[in-house]
């Protein structure tokens, strides 16, 4: 049997299993990156000479789509949630 832990969404708190809400974070953190990412090539698209808003969005699709791209993201994530649990549970000496 899987452990529970507890995920806290606006509003509530639910019990899932772990592996959901590790998977959840992961692509949480894959999210917020792609959207800086966004940001940053929209507003660059903006503040050149001749840009366009959809120049940046055509520049972010074209590298969002790309799979090492993705797989960085992904593993950079996945490494990230790892190691920060890993890191509280020897700091509460488990």
């Amino acid at each position: 049997m899987s452990e529970k832990t507890i995920l806290v969404v606006p509003g509530k708190k639910l019990t899932v299993p772990r592996v959901l809400k590790r998977s959840l974070q992961i692509a949480a953190a894959v999210a917020l990156t792609a959207g800086v990412a966004l940001a940053i090539l929209i507003g660059n698209g903006l503040l050149v000479p001749r840009g366009r808003l959809l120049q940046g969005w055509d520049t972010w699709v074209a590298f969002i789509n790309r799979t090492d791209i993705l797989a960085t993201m992904v593993l950079t994530a996945l490494v990230t949630v790892w190691f920060v649990y890993w890191q509280r549970d020897h700091e509460r000496g488990k």
